[in-house]
């Protein structure tokens, strides 16, 4: 792993890290996992993006967290933080970009290498299975977003999530691993520009259409099932200056209104919060208590949905 691919996990925000471990994070305070500990002792840095516990020493940035809290090595603390934060390693970048910029060895993604994968999309079993058995998502919403699945040369099997522009035009892939709670849960194709999801819906707006923001593909896909317009974050950890510029450049083209559910965690607030700065009309919807996100909420209340049919 190269030295900016590391450096992408170690700014992950701490706190959010914290919290997608277990840790209940409090006025930058949480009781500490490293030892017994029954008066929070675990302070957090925003600003130096660090943890310290004051009563057994225990310190450090992103990565020592997340090897002490899942007793892991260092490679698999940096693959998990890279799959539960959505973190491309091999982030796309300017071609103006210089070589410490871009990192040694990175190249554009090539999508013509690509494209012939969702001319004719195939869904194995196994995606199937996740799509319309699992998460019950509707089979148009399946062929408008193109998904597909593969096999790699072990016979994992993963679902393919092309990204287009607004021209559609392919300029990244997600795939995600089929086997529940396999490592790595994510991959992504050198170079891959996964931004802001399901840009082509944006050609379907009319002027005053209500616009949803979700978080993640998997939310989206749930959104549009229940007949709403919907473009996705690819993780509420991650709100990029790109992605921030992309969700600015929709509001008068044409004029919409912007919705959210946010997840019912302290990253999908951060993250409705964040994107207020961007969207100052952003209109909240908030989630039943049982529901964790929008996915959960379609699952459960799939007849009761405003746009469901």
């Amino acid at each position: 792993m190269e030295k900016y691919e590391l450096q992408k996990l170690r700014d992950l925000p701490i706190e959010g890290v914290a919290e997608r471990l277990g840790l209940r994070v409090v006025r930058h305070k949480a009781l500490c996992p490293f030892h017994e500990d029954h008066h929070p002792s675990l302070s957090f840095s925003v600003g130096r993006n660090t943890y310290r516990c004051f009563v057994c020493g225990a310190s450090g940035g992103t990565i020592d967290l997340a090897m002490g809290c899942l007793h892991t090595g260092f490679k698999d603390a940096c693959r998990w933080l890279a799959d539960e934060h959505n973190v491309i390693l091999d982030q796309w970048t300017d071609r103006g970009a210089t070589e410490g910029e871009r990192g040694a060895g990175e190249r554009p993604f090539d999508p013509s290498r690509y494209e012939r994968f969702f001319e004719h999309p195939f869904l194995s079993d196994e995606a199937r299975r996740f799509l319309f058995e699992e998460r019950r998502i509707d089979p148009r919403v399946v062929r408008w977003c193109r998904l597909s699945s593969w096999k790699d040369r072990r016979g994992v099997p993963w679902l393919q999530i092309p990204y287009y522009d607004r021209e559609g035009r392919l300029t990244g892939i997600q795939n995600r691993n089929l086997v529940r709670g396999a490592s790595p849960r994510f991959s992504f194709p050198q170079g891959a520009r996964c931004n802001l999801y399901n840009l082509p819906v944006l050609n379907l707006l009319k002027p005053g259409d209500t616009l949803y923001i979700a978080e993640g593909a998997s939310d989206c896909w749930s959104l549009l099932s229940a007949g709403l317009k919907a473009v996705a974050i690819p993780s509420a950890t991650l709100l990029t200056r790109r992605v921030a510029e992309e969700l600015g450049a929709i509001t008068g083209t044409p004029p919409v209104t912007f919705h959210m559910w946010p997840d019912n965690d302290a990253p999908g607030e951060r993250l409705f919060l964040q994107l207020q700065q961007v969207l100052p009309q952003l209109e909240r919807h908030q989630l039943p208590p049982d529901c964790k996100d929008f996915s959960d909420y379609y699952l459960r209340h799939l007849k009761s949905l405003p746009g469901k049919c």
